[in-house]
């Protein structure tokens, strides 16, 4: 063998590395297979989606493009909702009547694509996003047919499409100051409520993180209770009003709540703490009932308890009637209040076993300290109609009123 000649192994296979030549990027003729697809089965959505399933196009590659032709009936410039250059069909959802029952086969399509190609949810996404962004892009009557298929699209549960998607984009300033959202937002609520519970929607809200939120989808200059009430009044949607009212009231009871517990924390005077309370009634024009049932509250919790010492428990909770009873007293004005109070004691101490037995000293030491009158105390003995441990409650309590009535005779 010649020195120059290099030795090679007779018989072995040599392995050429193989490369992944990726097919050129056409979306502008998937769209048009697409729409030709819908052409030839005169836009019957039903056949639509079987050729859709039996055809080979690559729909990993090309998925926002096909949404687009299912939204628009065509493909959109880049990044834009604005028509393309290529074939059209008429049968996209921008194109159908305003009507629910019109559009409901639509979503149902498109459900029945996502089942059998899934990996396109994340398309939809960002065909919606875009598409919700650009609302502005769009005529009255096609934001209309946007909101219709979106609340639909919910209320279908089309696989795996996250409320953010759809909440996320509305909330653009431009949109909201024109009032686009707010008229887009209130054909979705309006189209949902159809199928769905007043429950169903707030749970839908709370996963787009919109439940405490919906005055942002009103122009900056409306973003007031008042005008969430005549706006949502106005479309017929009271449940959502008293919902929204409910969900304020809420927020007023606990911004009242934590004024109070950082008072008393901070060891304030009880006439500064008095002014507060009566300041937070008058803004938020709370209820004189729940504003005694969150002082009793507020002054049980700042109770510095010590576990299982029965005794200590007693007297840290009269120490703490005691030198509240004043801000107590402001406040239950009436036998209506003074029972709703008991009530909350009585509550308390049936859910409390460290309190259970301290409920005849408590009731006795609010008697002591004039907040409850005598008249009252012997309303809930012989009346009272809340259940919760009442039976051993009233057992607890017949000395003290023995004593009352025994004192009564006597006068």
């Amino acid at each position: 063998m010649s020195s120059k000649e290099k030795p090679t192994l007779g018989g072995t296979r040599i392995k050429t590395r193989k490369r992944n030549i990726a097919a050129p990027l056409d979306p502008a003729a998937f769209a048009d297979a697409v729409v030709q697809i819908y052409l030839d089965n005169a836009g019957d959505l039903e056949l639509v989606a079987k050729s859709i399933e039996s055809c080979d196009l690559n729909f990993s590659r090309y998925g926002d493009t096909f949404f687009e032709v299912v939204f628009t009936g065509g493909r959109t410039q880049p990044g834009t909702v604005k028509p393309d250059e290529g074939e059209r069909h008429p049968y996209a959802v921008i194109e159908c009547e305003p009507r629910r029952e019109v559009i409901l086969p639509s979503v149902i399509y498109v459900q029945k694509i996502l089942r059998r190609k899934p990996f396109l949810i994340k398309n939809l996404e960002n065909v919606m996003r875009r598409v919700l962004q650009c609302l502005e892009l769009f005529e009255e009557n096609e934001r209309k047919k946007l909101a219709i298929f979106t609340a639909l699209a919910f209320s279908q549960k089309l696989s795996g499409l996250p409320p953010e998607t759809v909440f996320e984009p509305l909330l653009k300033d431009n949109l909201v100051g024109k009032g686009l959202v707010l008229s887009f937002i209130t054909d979705f609520f309006k189209e949902y409520l159809v199928d769905n519970s007043l429950d169903d929607l707030i749970s839908v809200l709370k996963r787009g993180k919109m439940e405490d939120n919906l005055l942002e989808f009103f122009p900056s200059a409306k973003r007031t209770p008042e005008a969430f009430f005549e706006h949502f009044t106005k479309a017929e949607l009271l449940p959502l009003v008293e919902y929204h009212e409910k969900k304020i009231f809420e927020v007023k009871l606990k911004e009242m709540k934590s004024a109070v517990t950082t008072q008393i924390a901070e060891e304030a005077d009880i006439c500064e703490v008095i002014e507060t309370v009566k300041q937070q009634v008058k803004d938020a024009k709370l209820p004189d009932i729940e504003v005694v049932g969150i002082l009793w509250d507020v002054l049980m919790d700042a109770v510095q308890w010590s576990g299982k010492n029965q005794q200590q428990n007693a007297n840290s909770a009269l120490r703490q009637v005691k030198a509240w009873a004043q801000l107590l007293n402001t406040f239950c004005t009436s036998g209506k209040l003074e029972l709703e109070l008991i009530y909350k004691v009585q509550v308390q101490c049936y859910e409390d076993a460290k309190l259970m037995k301290l409920f005849p000293e408590i009731i006795r030491s609010l008697y002591d300290q004039d907040v409850l009158a005598e008249d009252t105390i012997l309303h809930w003995f012989r009346k009272g109609t809340n259940p919760k441990g009442r039976q051993a409650l009233v057992k607890s309590l017949e000395p003290f009123v023995k004593w009352l009535e025994e004192a009564e005779e006597e006068e």
